[in-house]
């Protein structure tokens, strides 16, 4: 049986070699995500701000957001390697911006009928940088795709929305049901002999339907806080950066010296299920701070959750990118993230 991902986080933890969660950084983080809290910048409408993603009143919001996160992988750049840049955006919001035009030309992105049978020769229309550098995995995106848009038409009929609708308000069962009907979701790994999960491309479709609709509507999960933060190449560089997380120094080696992790190898897992398990404490210290001060107004939905605490990482590492390039990130092409 596989594991989910909050307890194949605990049990990495327990057994990690190279990766170890900081107490005294953990606290750190939670008071600076507490000040975000307070200052309105840690706020469920950052979603809708960014001028790529759908806005919730939009009919196609759910199947939008559904192909985004069906592609939502892989944007990193080699050293040395010219950047792949559309509109001047790079990385996800360079992706973003790419379905965004592909919309806006016509084309229905959100429409499974159309991407099931997508063509190398529309994906590379579709993708195209403002020079001659590409979008990774171009093979792998238009496989998703045609995989993901065959099984809506066939079960769901022809719309991600109905995958919500049947799991009547609850996020794992949301989750299991991506993971069980879309093969690319499927981010699990060996670890010491335990069969473990990660599914972060999973559970940030969830995070992004709940942020875009508020809560509300087909955003609305009464176990939202079932969902763990998305464990990527770039939020574990704001955990080390503020020392809730920390490197062996043959790990930090390698990394420094830019040799890539194999994608279900032993460290590559214990740099996610570590990061995963980080954002549990950093949760539960940030809720205690909360408790202990009733002065504190939240601007939020109920608790904060696994999922406000990754918005801030992210938000946080694209403001402080040049401070955090003297920590560096884990390189490993993949589907999964």
């Amino acid at each position: 049986m596989t594991l989910m991902p909050k307890e194949s986080a605990k049990l990495v933890a327990t057994l990690a070699k190279d990766v170890f969660i900081e107490e005294d950084g953990v606290k750190k983080l939670a008071l600076a995500i507490l000040d975000g809290i307070k200052n309105g910048k840690v706020s469920l409408d950052n979603f809708s701000q960014v001028a790529f993603h759908p806005k919730n009143d939009d009919p196609r919001a759910a199947d939008w957001i559904f192909v985004l996160d069906t592609l939502n992988f892989s944007f990193w750049t080699d050293t040395g390697a010219a950047k792949w840049k559309v509109n001047g955006e790079t990385g996800y919001f360079a992706f973003c911006a790419a379905i965004k035009r592909a919309i806006d030309d016509g084309k229905p992105m959100w429409d499974p009928k159309y991407y099931s049978q997508i063509t190398e020769e529309d994906a590379k229309i579709i993708f195209r940088g403002d020079d001659e550098t590409n979008i990774p995995l171009l093979q792998d995106r238009i496989k998703n795709l045609h995989e993901a848009g065959k099984v809506l038409l066939a079960k769901y009929q022809g719309t991600f929305a109905e995958c919500i609708k049947s799991c009547k308000g609850s996020a794992e069962k949301l989750l299991r049901l991506i993971v069980d009907e879309f093969q690319s979701y499927r981010d699990e790994a060996d670890y010491e002999g335990h069969k473990i999960s990660i599914y972060k491309r999973a559970q940030i479709l969830i995070g992004d339907i709940w942020v875009c609709f508020k809560g509300c509507g087909l955003g609305e999960f009464h176990d939202i806080d079932s969902i763990t933060m998305f464990a990527d190449y770039r939020i574990p560089q704001v955990l080390v950066h503020f020392g809730a997380m920390r490197y062996s120094n043959t790990l930090m080696s390698k990394l420094k010296s830019d040799e890539p992790l194999k994608q279900g190898g032993r460290e590559e897992v214990e740099i996610r299920a570590l990061s995963i398990e980080a954002v549990e404490q950093v949760r539960d210290e940030i809720r205690r701070l909360i408790e202990a001060d009733p002065k504190i107004k939240l601007n939020l939905i109920g608790d904060v959750n696994a999922i406000m605490v990754d918005h801030f990482l992210w938000d946080y590492r694209r403001e402080y990118a040049q401070e955090l390039e003297r920590i560096p990130f884990h390189k490993t092409r993949t589907i999964y993230y």
